[in-house]
Formats: C-alpha cells, sequence, structure tokens
C-alpha cells in the first residue's frame, strides 16, 4: 500500500478543522505569526510520569557526563508517531533527525510494532548456539537486497560494532594490517572504531589508531581539490606508497559522511580508489550505517551512488528503526576468515531485532520509502537553496534525497564557520516545532535526516521555520 494512504493515515494535511485546532495547541509556539505544523489527529496517551525537572536531575545523577543533552532547555519525548515527536505535555514536534538518522520508517510504526510485539511475546532470546526461523530468514531478506556477491551477513549490536568486525575481517583477509580512512570521517567509538575517526571532537586522548592511514577527504565544499574525485584519488596512492608498506588491508568510508556534516564525496571519488585499494592488496568497506536502506533516494544503498560494489558493508541504525541493531554484509570468501577462530555474539540477530528488522524492510517496500524519499528529498533540497539565495548565511546545501547538510557561515567567501549563529537558529527552531540535527566539525552544519516518511507539507513547515529563525537574526 502507498505511503500516504498507509503509514501516514493519520498525519496528513487537510484533516478536519478540530484536528487542526489540536494541532495548532500542541505546537510548541502558538503565535499567530509562527510556522504552523501540519495538522495530525494522533493523541498520545497522558503523560503521568515524573516531571522534566526530576528526569534532569536524575540523569545528571545517575548517568555518565558525557551523555549529552540537546538545547539550552532540553525536550523531554514521552511519545513518537511517524514523524512526530511529543513531550511530556503532548506538544507535538515535527522530527527532523530521526533520532540520530536512527528511525527509518517512522516512530512507533504500526507494522513493526505489530512484528516486534509478537515475536517478544513469543521468544526473545536464544543466541546463535540454537537455530530459529527469524535471523535465518532475516539474513536472506537483507542479502538479498545486496549487489553482486554480498551474501553473508553476521549480527551485531550497533554501528561501532559492525565497523570493528569489519577492520577484523578486512585485516584477517588480506594478512595486511594498515587501513586508509578519510579526515572527517565518523565510524563509531569503540577502541578500533575511534582510530579511524577523523574528528577530533569525538577522540579521547588514549593510544588509537594502530595501523590507520588518515587521507584527505573529498568535500565538494572545503576541501583542497574541490568536486575534483580523481585528485583526492592521487593523494591516496600517495599515501600507500609514503606510509604504509605499499600493501593495505581496507578502505573505509561513508558515501555521505553523517557526523562529519553530511559531506556527499567527490564525484568520481569511489571508483578510483576502490581500484587503488584492491590493487594494493585491500579490500573495500562501505559504511551505510547511515546512508543504507534508501534514504538517498535514488539507490537503496549510498555506495551505488558512486557505481561501486564493495567487499564489506556495514549497516545499523536505521536497520531496526530504533532497535538496537547492526549487521555485517560480507562475501562468503570474506567471511570464511572468521571461522578460523571461534566467535560470538550474544545478542547480535536475536529474534526480536530479526523480526524488527524483517518489518523495516518490508515497510521500506509497502510504504514506498525510498521513492518518498527521493521526490520529498528533491523537494526539501530546491527549497533549501531558494533560502541559501534569500539568505547570505548559508553557504552551502548538500546531500541526496533524506540526508541533507546545510552548512552556515559568516562569509561565503571566507566560509568562516557561523557557530554562535547556527546554535540561536537550533534553539529558534526547537521553540517552533522543528527538531533538527547539527554537526560537522565546526559545529555550524544542520543535519537534515529525517524519517523516511516525511511529507512536502512538512518540508514546507521546515522550510518556514527556518526562514522565520534565520530572518530573527
Amino acid at each position: 500500500m502507498a505511503l500516504r494512504s498507509k503509514a501516514l493515515a493519520f498525519c496528513l494535511p487537510g484533516a478536519a478543522a478540530s484536528l487542526r485546532e489540536f494541532a495548532s495547541q500542541a505546537s510548541p509556539s502558538s503565535s499567530a505569526n509562527a510556522p504552523q505544523l501540519p495538522p495530525c489527529d494522533f493523541i498520545p496517551p497522558k503523560y503521568t510520569g515524573p516531571d522534566k525537572d526530576e528526569i534532569l536531575a536524575l540523569r545528571k545523577q545517575y548517568l555518565n557526563p558525557a551523555i549529552f543533552h540537546y538545547y539550552k532547555n532540553p525536550v523531554m519525548i514521552t511519545d513518537g508517531h511517524m514523524q512526530y515527536l511529543f513531550d511530556e505535555h503532548g506538544r507535538r514536534y515535527l522530527d527532523a533527525f530521526a533520532g540520530i538518522v536512527t528511525v527509518s520508517c517512522g516512530h512507533a510504526h504500526p507494522a513493526v510494532t505489530a512484528a516486534i510485539t509478537a515475536q517478544s511475546a513469543r521468544l526473545q532470546h536464544t543466541t546463535t548456539i540454537y537455530l530459529n526461523d527469524q535471523i535465518a530468514l532475516y539474513a536472506k531478506e537483507l542479502t538479498d537486497r545486496m549487489p553482486g556477491n554480498l551474501k553473508v551477513a553476521y549480527f551485531v549490536n550497533s554501528g561501532s560494532e559492525a565497523n570493528d568486525m569489519a577492520l577484523l575481517l578486512a585485516r584477517l583477509y588480506t594478512g595486511n594490517y594498515d587501513i586508509l580512512a578519510l579526515r572527517n570521517a565518523y565510524h563509531g567509538l569503540s577502541d578500533a572504531t575511534m582510530g579511524t575517526l577523523g574528528l577530533h571532537t569525538w577522540k579521547y586522548p588514549v593510544p588509537q589508531g594502530f595501523g590507520v592511514r588518515h587521507v584527505l577527504n573529498p568535500d565538494p565544499y572545503r576541501g583542497r581539490f574541490g568536486n575534483d574525485g580523481s585528485a583526492y584519488a592521487e593523494d591516496v596512492q600517495d599515501v600507500i606508497l609514503s606510509c604504509t608498506p605499499g600493501k593495505v588491508a581496507a578502505f573505509i568510508s561513508e558515501t555521505i559522511q553523517g557526523v562529519g556534516g553530511a559531506v556527499p564525496l567527490a564525484d568520481g571519488y569511489l571508483p578510483k580508489v576502490y581500484e587503488i585499494t584492491r590493487e594494493a592488496g585491500g579490500v573495500c568497506i562501505a559504511d551505510e550505517v547511515q546512508t543504507g536502506f534508501g534514504r538517498t533516494g535514488s539507490h537503496y544503498w549510498g555506495f551505488e551512488t558512486q557505481g561501486v560494489v564493495p567487499d564489506i558493508v556495514t549497516l545499523a541504525k536505521g536497520i531496526g528503526n530504533g532497535l538496537p541493531m547492526g549487521a555485517v554484509v560480507t562475501t562468503p570468501e570474506i567471511a570464511a576468515t572468521l571461522a578460523q577462530r571461534l566467535h560470538f555474539n550474544t545478542f547480535g540477530g536475536n529474534p526480536v531485532c530479526s523480526a524488527g528488522g524483517r518489518a523495516v524492510l518490508k515497510a521500506i517496500d509497502d510504504d514506498k520509502l525510498q521513492s518518498n524519499s527521493a521526490v520529498v528529498g528533491e523537494y526539501l533540497m530546491t527549497g533549501l537553496k531558494n533560502l541559501q539565495k534569500k539568505h547570505d548565511i548559508i553557504g552551502d546545501v548538500r546531500g541526496k534525497g533524506l540526508m541533507i547538510g546545510v552548512e552556515m557561515v559568516k562569509d561565503r567567501q571566507t566560509k568562516e564557520p557561523a557557530k554562535k549563529e547556527t546554535v540561536e537558529i537550533f534553539e529558534k527552531a526547537k521553540d517552533l516545532g522543528l527538531l533538527l540535527g547539527k554537526g560537522g566539525l565546526n559545529g555550524n552544519v544542520f543535519r537534515i535526516k529525517p524519517p523516511m516518511c516525511f511529507t512536502k507539507e512538512d518540508a514546507d513547515f521546515l522550510l518556514e521555520v527556518m526562514d522565520h529563525s534565520i530572518s530573527e537574526l
């Protein structure tokens, strides 16, 4: 069934006047001149738990202080419905960040929720030492969506675990040790993956990155060679010849850098680098943690946008629509190298997560979320580029599908990051009912990566809020 007739049946424009009244009341801003959220007839159950101040106090006392929250006055979220979130008072927000690019189908998507609930009532955990239908069926359904000989899956619990496994597989299979990674990259925060990061803001001052060589970031906006993928590829060749034994284990990259600020790779970059890497004895790893499952719109997997087929693919976030899941998909030959020793993941591919993962794959197909990402993403990009013409502070609008970055600068010539202004817009947008992401090395990029059920009406609201917030600087 189509997206609008099924997944968004309860959150569409054109609802009755009474629903419009509720939507207005449930919005954070009630000003007549402020942008108004599209109507939605979902009413969350009344929240009866501790108030926000008490929760904030408990969090400060009992949770590690490294766990930060957005906003000066943090939002307390108690309910979600498709592309919307609700606070403890029932106020509604448009979620343009999808729980850090994790909610692919929509919050509490009915089909995904039903699959998780049914499996949880029957069997929650077995481990892989016993047979279970869910993990086996899920592995087939997931790998059926992969190109080439990417036909073997290994399930884990997060993107960090998936990239850990990918690095291990690469080193075991090739017999080489050096890893090539991009500056500005983000692949997780485990001991191993922290070494591949190209962002100092996420790196602790501990021994890390043994054997990792960082190459120039092929950033079309800020990079040394603009959008010339071939020039950046020459740097990879130079690093192999000057900083390694001449042989490498792998090249790892995102297709569009997520935490780094929704940065797409320069045109033609990956085909050349994959060729160089394989000539040096390495394998190619595609980190699809954020770009996978149709988010780019034109393709199901981000790497397909550059016309390449990797040797190892890592998955997480949108794979489970919020479930703690990850996966590594590779060829039978590479997968076999792991069998030389015992290896085990207690929770990876457990029945509940596998059932949820299967439901996510089906929902993406049934709700036509990939095509929706393409259509709504293009519509939103056009609107953002029009805002760029109006507001000089918008230095760059980039991305693909529903993975978009908007970089804010003080001066378009110098590209000096507009850090303070970004925070002001960010806070104002929240007050108006829009939850954005932000990132980039300088913290000056809005990361717009909503649930893929996002509509054109939602896009219109986002554009109005950004225009309104920027105009009030």
